[in-house]
């Protein structure tokens, strides 16, 4: 066997290929967030462009984490116990997500900074008698704004938060049953996978990010020439990048572990171009 000689015993070269493009994933974070900060941070000082590299600083750490969880911490069977090992990737996997959520938080505040601009561009108020004028004069007033930024701030921060502490039986992997002998009775699942998993990847974060490409989307339609084209091209991008990300566990639940070692990758690999080539559209057109 290829394998036979090498100390990995789970290693397939499906596992191979999925890390490997993974590994291109991070260094491309890695790429993005030192051009960003540097690029444009540095020279505009807005805080937009802060937030949008530090967004890639907090997906390249959870992605690093779910490499160790899923191709390289499974090989420390053999010089740990079970239990130990089960404890080991809980930990793996709480420290994935909440660097996940601490991104999509990082998302928020570049949601809140579109929604809600600096406050001297709003200065002008105009009364009204509709509900829609009532509606903007209301989201004009400082307090408010403020408010609305911190809610859209602070529940991924807490949704974060939480995986850390929600107990493993709403997180945990049903295959650790077979694997590690863990009791099946102490999971809780639905339709064989994790409540609590179910609850972060198929409910609060699509909620969560389809907020991004609808935003980008709605300034595309309201703009024109260049930035049209630079935030439907963002639109485009984050849609991609989180399709690919729901992907990655709904086919490998689904039984077609070999397709989302593939495709999820791949999809967030062309993710990622697109967004940089919205973020740099007035130098590339």
């Amino acid at each position: 066997m290829i394998y036979q000689d090498t100390p990995f015993q789970f290693f397939t070269i499906w596992d191979g290929i999925e890390s490997g493009l993974y590994y291109a994933i991070v260094g491309f974070y890695v790429l993005i967030f030192f051009y960003f900060l540097l690029m444009r941070f540095r020279t505009s000082k807005k805080a937009y462009w802060l937030f949008f590299s530090l967004l890639f600083v907090f997906l390249a750490a959870g992605r690093i984490f779910f490499i160790i969880y899923y191709f390289y911490a499974p090989e420390l069977v053999i010089v740990l116990s079970d239990a130990e090992l089960v404890e080991m990737l809980m930990i793996f996997y709480r420290f994935a997500t909440l660097s996940t959520w601490l991104g999509i938080a990082c998302l928020m505040v570049i949601l809140g900074i579109l929604i809600f601009p600096p406050f001297a561009e709003n200065t002008e108020s105009k009364s009204g008698t509709s509900i829609k004028d009532k509606i903007k004069e209301i989201l004009r007033k400082k307090n408010v704004r403020i408010t609305l930024k911190f809610v859209l701030i602070s529940i991924p921060i807490f949704i974060g938060v939480a995986a850390l502490i929600l107990p493993d039986a709403l997180l945990m992997d049903p295959e650790f049953v077979d694997k590690y002998g863990v009791s099946e009775s102490s999971l809780v699942t639905i339709f064989g996978y994790p409540v609590g998993r179910t609850v972060l990847n198929f409910i609060l974060l699509p909620i969560f990010v389809a907020i991004i490409p609808f935003l980008y989307l709605s300034l595309a339609i309201r703009t024109f020439g260049v930035l049209r084209r630079s935030y439907a091209l963002n639109s485009i991008g984050f849609l991609i990048y989180f399709l690919g990300r729901i992907l990655q566990g709904l086919l490998s639940s689904l039984g077609f572990p070999h397709v989302s070692a593939t495709l999820s990758p791949l999809l967030i690999l062309l993710s990622l171009l697109l967004i940089v080539i919205a973020n740099n559209y007035e130098q590339l057109k």
